[in-house]
C-alpha cells in the first residue's frame, strides 16, 4: 500500500469516528445555504472568461483567484489526480457544514478512492434525498474526468473553492476567492 493511499485511509478512518453521520446538503440558493450570499448558476451568455482548473492530488493549480465582484465565470476543470475530487464554491463554514456529506457518500459507496460508483448515488438519492452531488456550485470528478462550472459571484463575499472529499480539505486542498472590483 502507498504512503499516500495509507495515510489517506487513516484520515478516512480518523473522520468517520470523529464527525456524526447526518446530512448538511449544500446548495446554492439561500434557503441551504444559511443565508450566505455565494452566488449563483450563471448564463453562459454573461460569462466575461474562463478559468481553467487542475485539480492534483492535494492542490488545486492555481491555488488561487480573483474574481470582480458579480462577474460571471465558466470554469473548466480537470481532475489530473488519481483519486476522486472536488472542485465546490462556498464559504468555509458552509464546506464545514457539507464535509459530513461527503462523508457519508463514502460510507455509502458512491465515492471510492478512484472512481463515483453512481449506481451506489442513484441509491443513496433515492432512499436518502441526496447523493448524485448535482448543485451548481460543486462538481465531483473521477481521474482524468472533466467537467465546468458557470458562476455568477456575489458583489461581497468570502469565499474558498475546496474539496470536500473526506481529508481532502484538512490536508489543504482548497484556496481563495478574492472579489474585487
Amino acid at each position: 500500500m502507498s504512503k499516500t493511499i495509507f495515510s489517506s485511509a487513516i484520515v478516512v478512518a480518523a473522520l468517520a469516528l470523529a464527525i456524526p453521520t447526518f446530512a448538511t446538503p449544500l446548495f446554492a440558493d439561500e434557503k441551504h445555504s444559511g443565508g450566505a450570499d455565494i452566488g449563483k448558476p450563471g448564463k453562459a451568455s454573461a460569462v466575461s472568461r474562463t478559468i481553467e482548473i487542475v485539480m492534483h492530488d492535494n492542490y488545486y493549480e492555481p491555488e488561487s483567484l480573483k474574481i470582480k465582484e458579480g462577474e460571471t465565470v465558466r470554469f473548466k476543470i480537470k481532475n489530473a489526480g488519481e483519486f476522486v475530487h472536488e472542485f465546490n464554491i462556498a464559504t468555509a463554514e458552509m464546506h464545514v457544514a457539507h464535509q459530513p456529506e461527503m462523508m457519508m457518500m463514502v460510507e455509502h459507496g458512491v465515492i471510492e478512492p478512484d472512481r463515483i460508483n453512481w449506481e451506489a448515488a442513484k441509491k443513496m438519492q433515492a432512499t436518502m434525498g441526496h447523493g448524485m452531488h448535482k448543485e451548481g456550485n460543486s462538481l465531483l470528478l473521477e481521474p482524468g474526468k472533466s467537467g465546468e462550472i458557470v458562476w455568477q459571484f456575489p458583489e461581497h463575499a468570502d469565499l474558498q473553492f475546496a474539496c470536500n472529499v473526506p481529508g481532502h480539505y484538512d490536508s489543504g486542498m482548497h484556496g481563495s476567492v478574492k472579489l474585487g472590483h
